[in-house]
This record gives structure tokens, sequence and C-alpha cells, in this order.
């Protein structure tokens, strides 16, 4: 455990394995996690009650929720996350942007998540990012980390007046799934806790065809491990 004591750190939850991980990683790392997480009018909306129980399973020092409306119905949309597009099933690996990307999302939360670390006095912020295993999203990318960070330190009263510096942090940024999952097991994560597919059935079940399904079930494979997680039949 790194010495980090007392020392705060901003952890973007979304309630996903990959979330889930970052936070028990901050937390190890002998950070005091403050969880963000956001409903954005997403679809899969079982995700926001498996962050609850992440975020308490993992002993988060607070957790808060924050609303935003990235849907059609808000005025953004354009993404099968967020309106009546189909979750694409069983999908070939290409370079293409699939439909399940919603529109500068990880951009929007970290700038919330910014403003959220400026006003409790955190320098450090998480998240679960992944440039290996991950569905071709531009904003998962250690181009774009690098370039938030830079922004970070120029955009910030905090940092400006030299009160500190401000490290974004993804541990899981070179790691394939099956890593991430040891990672994960071995700081005692309760993937039953979390909550990955974006097409989940009226009672939660996993669909097991679209692109986070089929990166967690082969995670878990690669890992030697069983995946917790209810599917359909």
């Amino acid at each position: 455990m790194a010495d980090n004591k007392d020392k705060l750190a901003v952890v973007l939850l979304s309630g996903g394995l990959d979330s889930a991980t970052t936070l028990a990683v901050a937390a190890d790392s002998g950070f005091c996690p403050h969880a963000l997480t956001f409903d954005y009018r997403q679809r899969h909306r079982f995700e926001l009650e498996a962050a609850r129980k992440v975020a308490k399973s993992l002993g988060a020092v607070e957790h808060r929720i924050v609303k935003i409306d990235l849907s059609a119905a808000g005025g953004f949309g354009r993404s099968a996350l967020t309106d009546e597009i189909d979750v694409p099933k069983d999908r070939p690996a290409t370079p293409e942007i699939p439909v399940t990307y919603v529109p500068a999302r990880n951009t929007i939360f970290l700038s919330v998540a910014l403003g959220y670390a400026e006003v409790i006095g955190a320098f450090d912020i998480f998240i679960g990012v992944n440039q290996v295993d991950f569905s071709g999203y531009p904003d998962c990318r250690a181009q774009f980390l690098d370039a938030f960070e830079r922004l970070a330190n120029l955009a910030t009263a905090a940092a400006c007046t030299g009160a500190g510096k401000f490290k974004l942090h993804a541990p899981l940024l070179d790691m394939t799934k099956g890593q991430i999952i040891r990672t994960g097991l071995g700081l005692g994560v309760d993937y039953s806790l979390t909550h990955s597919c974006y097409d989940p059935t009226g009672d939660g079940a996993a669909c097991g065809r679209c692109d986070a399904c089929r990166l967690r079930l082969e995670g878990f494979a690669d890992a030697g491990a069983t995946d917790p997680a209810r599917y359909q039949t």
C-alpha cells in the first residue's frame, strides 16, 4: 500500500467491473476515495444501484450520484446507451466507433469530477478507462487522459495559485480484462455487485452478447474465475 494516508481522491464509479476495480486500487493505495456516479439517463440503469452497493462494499468515504441528462430528451443523445437505438450484439472486432459511444461522456464526467475535486481539496482523480480491451471509444486513450490532465492544471484556481497539481490516475489503462479481474479479486472486489451489460433484461439479467458482456466473459475465462453475474438463459 502506498503512503497516501488522509489524501483525498475522487473516483469515477459507474457500477461496472472496471470502475469497481479502480475504486479498490485507489483505496488500497491509501487514498480516501470519494466516489462519483452519474445518472445520465442511461438505459441500463441497473448500474446505479450497482454503484451504490460497490461504494459501500469497498468503503468509499462518500458516494455522490450526479444527475445529468445526456439522452436525446436532454438535447444530447445519439447513443444506444441513452436512446432507442439497438445495442449491437455479437459485433466483430473493427476500428469503427460503435453506437454505444456516448458523445464526449468521459470529458463531461471528468470535468464534473475536477470541479468536485477542487471543492473538497482533492488533487487526485481516478478513472477506470482501458485502452487494451476496449470498444473503440476515443475517450479511453492515453492521449486523451494526458490532455485532460494538462487542462486540469491550466483551468483551475487551485492549480494556478499553487495549492496543488492535479493528477489523473488510470490504473487499468494497459491491462487486459483478465488482468483487471485478477487485480480486483486480489483486492477483495465482489464482482457479483457489479453490472456491465449494455442491454439487460427487465429484471437485470445480462444479455451475454453485447461488447461489454463479451469482454467481461472473456476476461473471467482468462482469469480462470467464474463470472458471478446473472445472464439470460
